[in-house]
């Protein structure tokens, strides 16, 4: 774990590799130089959580922080930030009297591992010994990057770089790794052929390599590093077939919307920088300021917000969630390995790695609504319902994504860290599988994407209709797949809420979304896999390569809920109860007064009933034409028509922004160019016009009136004085004496004055 840093590295070390070597290889030797480097990685991600279970369960290195690197210091380099003596001696008294009450009535033992105060275990004893042991502290390790200026005690701003392992770092590292290794076989037979092959998998290597750099990040500037070349990465991807001009379009897109967002991270980063008064960009610092109880609250209210907009562009939240649908532009594999799973969840991660700065700075646990719940819930409602009037397969599951990133971003903001982090988690798998189907799908139907030209593939692609089911179960939270166990923790999260309440609007944004998302994926399903087949080309199941991913990823969807299984049965037994809280929420610098919220059968009840109700009417909508009287409503109905041009315009919001681009370009042409004809013109016109009259004014007063006179003055003057002079100089000897002899009078007259003068 002190040597995580060579994870990303052997993805950098493949993405030269492949660019320096790829093109004298045939095509399987340079995707095969991407499996292995992403094989190995996945094995030492594996190693890697394995250490890190071992080190929650060992408690034996107490509440420091395991520190290496960066020699230049004589003390580990984080050393010190264990618990305060207050915040320890409150949170043990908090924890006896929990201890005592459940003594004397009697109250059913919850999990070991909860966070701080409310942090019950097995039996009290249990409990106790879990407490004396202290919070699974992380391992980071550091080495200077560079140093520049001077800070507040006069020694010169140390920037680091560095690595950071903890639960939700070693979480990502396998979840990317895993899902990396199965596109990279899976596009093994998706892009065989294709004329850009080299820089494909050279591109895949590099997108991994920055996701694992920044998931492994110890410093906020080190992730913005990160952050950025997965956003290159992305840009390059999406606009793989550049000669087509929507792909270059949806590249171009991407990238400059997404620069939106990150002006307002890299203020935010700045911003808190200069707020904890520290020369560290380090997040253990940051953090630490966060809970302090000493931090600026406004200048952290501004630095969370700022954070936020590039979790807003990044991550796909409304209003800047435009760019995503059109990535799907790019190779499905791409869409699947970016655009659902990984980077996508950059911003998500942001707020799960920084929670103490957006809990502090919005008040997560003192307030019943604020801007991260509200636009995460939003998002959700957003998403689900342009899903539903697309034809496009990939634009199915790309609002579907954004919906999801939604879900998240709504637990995290309603304090459901836990449910929100372990909805990243099983959402990969299941949304990354059914993006891989519609590649499947469209590899058998002559490479299109249109709902409408499919149908009836059940019988004709088995394997692939069978993942897609299941995956489509698991997206719509049907009980047992994973995805009902994450989306119900989230929602009795926003039920139970914190301190201040419950998040009601919250909760009901995400019990609608609930139904929508089942029903546009009983929608899709039966459009792509049901009814008689609408296409031209002879579908037939993939290859192999393509199918084995598919199946590894829907037992992921299916079983992947069940490390996080809500309850105990059989005296407090439980095959991976609160096991992923207990493994991947912090215990170290955390708020200690965040709760995990208890199963919530009626919540559970009402979602899975609102999900089998959507897919339900949507199949039977199709299937029996149980519909039959809604058909052509929109066109006899104005309201129902303007709703549905609504969502078929995507709220306008592609619109207004070609709008406000195209009026901002046109003003600012227009009025450049008119204060360049009524200002800039008249001025050097003007500038002309007045240097031409005051050279002529100069020429006829100045240079002829003046200086011409003078010249001319003097030259008669002295013409005049030559004349006097040639008049002096007769020749004659006695002339010249008696000029000298009265000029030496004149001088001696005046010497003699003089002489009066001083002596007077």
């Amino acid at each position: 774990m002190t040597n995580v840093w060579i994870i990303p590295a052997i993805m950098a070390g493949s993405f030269l590799a492949i660019l320096a070597v790829g093109k004298r290889l045939p095509e399987m030797g340079r995707a095969a130089i991407g499996i292995a480097a992403v094989a190995v990685c996945f094995v030492l991600s594996c190693i890697v959580a394995f250490g890190w279970v071992e080190r929650v369960n060992d408690h034996s290195d107490g509440r420091e922080v395991v520190a290496c690197g960066n020699e230049q210091f004589q003390e580990p380099l984080y050393v010190g930030l264990e618990m305060s003596p207050e915040l320890e001696a409150e949170t043990e008294a908090s924890l006896e009297e929990s201890l005592e009450e459940q003594s004397l009535e009697g109250a059913a033992p919850l999990s070991v591992g909860e966070n701080a105060a409310s942090a019950p275990a097995t039996s009290p004893a249990a409990f106790a010994a879990d407490y004396d042991d202290g919070p699974t502290p992380p391992i980071v390790c550091s080495l200077t990057w560079f140093e520049s200026g001077m800070g507040a005690d006069g020694n010169a701003i140390s920037f680091e770089i560095g690595t950071y392992v903890d639960g939700l770092s070693v979480m990502m590292l396998f979840t990317v790794t895993l899902i990396s290794l199965l596109v990279h076989v899976f596009s093994t037979a998706y892009l065989h052929g294709d004329r850009r092959h080299t820089h494909y998998f050279a591109f895949l290597s590099l997108f991994t390599a920055a996701m694992l750099f920044y998931v492994l990040s110890s410093n906020t500037l080190q992730m913005l590093v990160g952050w950025e070349l997965v956003g290159v990465c992305s840009f390059g991807l999406i606009g793989h077939w550049w000669e087509e001009r929507k792909n270059s379009d949806a590249a171009l897109k991407a990238f400059m919307t997404n620069r939106v967002g990150d002006m307002g991270l890299l203020i935010g980063i700045i911003l808190l920088f200069f707020a904890a008064g520290s020369t560290s960009f380090s997040v253990l610092h940051l953090n630490e300021y966060a809970l302090s109880g000493e931090a600026n609250t406004t200048l952290l209210l501004i630095g969370s917000l700022c954070l936020f907009a590039g979790v807003t562009s990044k991550s796909g939240q409304f209003p800047l969630h435009t760019w995503l649908p059109d990535a799907m532009a790019g190779p499905t594999p791409v869409s699947a390995l970016i655009h659902a799973a990984t980077m996508v969840v950059a911003g998500v991660y942001l707020i799960a790695r920084l929670y103490p700065v957006f809990w502090s700075g919005l008040e997560i646990g003192g307030s019943q609504i604020h801007y991260v719940a509200l636009i995460g819930g939003l998002t959700t409602l957003v998403g689900a319902s342009l899903a539903f009037v697309q034809t496009d397969l990939k634009k199915v599951l790309a609002y579907s994504t954004i919906s999801q990133l939604g879900f998240m971003v709504m637990a995290l903001g309603v304090g459901a860290w836990t449910a929100g982090v372990f909805h990243l988690f099983t959402h990969a798998f299941f949304k990354a599988a059914l993006f891989l189907g519609a590649g499947s799908v469209s590899h058998a139907c002559h490479h299109t994407f249109d709902m409408r030209e499919m149908g009836g593939l059940r019988k004709k692609m088995p394997i692939t209709h069978g993942t897609f089911l299941i995956c489509t179960f698991a997206l719509a939270g049907i009980v047992p797949f994973a995805g009902f166990w994450s989306k119900d923790e989230i929602l009795a999260g926003a039920a139970a809420g914190q301190g201040a309440g419950a998040y009601h609007l919250m909760l009901g944004m995400g019990l609608i979304t609930a139904f929508l998302t089942a029903a546009y994926m009983g929608r899709a399903y039966w459009m792509t896999f049901w009814g008689e087949y609408r296409g031209h080309a002879h579908p037939h199941e993939s290859p192999k390569v393509m199918t084995v991913p598919l199946i590894i990823l829907s037992v992921f969807a299916t079983f992947a809920g069940i490390i996080n299984f809500p309850f105990y049965w059989f005296n407090g037994v439980g095959i991976g109860a609160h096991w992923f809280e207990d493994m991947v929420q912090p215990t170290f610098l955390f708020p200690p007064e965040l709760v995990v919220a208890d199963f919530n059968y009626w919540i559970a009840g009402l979602s899975v009933l609102l999900a089998v109700g959507g897919i339900a009417l949507s199949f039977s909508y199709y299937q029996y034409d149980l519909g039959k009287g809604l058909r052509g409503l929109t066109q006899r109905n104005a309201v129902a028509g303007a709703g549905y041009r609504l969502l078929e315009n995507k709220y306008y919001l592609d619109a207004i922004y070609d709008g406000l681009g195209e009026a901002m370009r046109g003003g600012i042409a227009r009025g450049s160019y008119w204060v360049n004809q009524n200002i800039i013109d008249k001025i050097v016109d003007g500038a002309g016009v007045g240097a031409r009259e005051v050279g002529k004014v100069t020429y006829r007063y100045v240079d002829q009136g003046v200086v011409d006179t003078i010249v001319n003055s003097t030259g008669t003057a002295s013409n005049e004085s030559g004349d006097a002079f040639r008049k002096v100089q007769t020749g004659k000897v006695q002339h010249y004496g008696a000029l000298l002899f009265g000029s030496a009078v004149l001088l001696g007259i005046v010497f003699v004055i003089v002489q009066a003068i001083v002596n007077s």
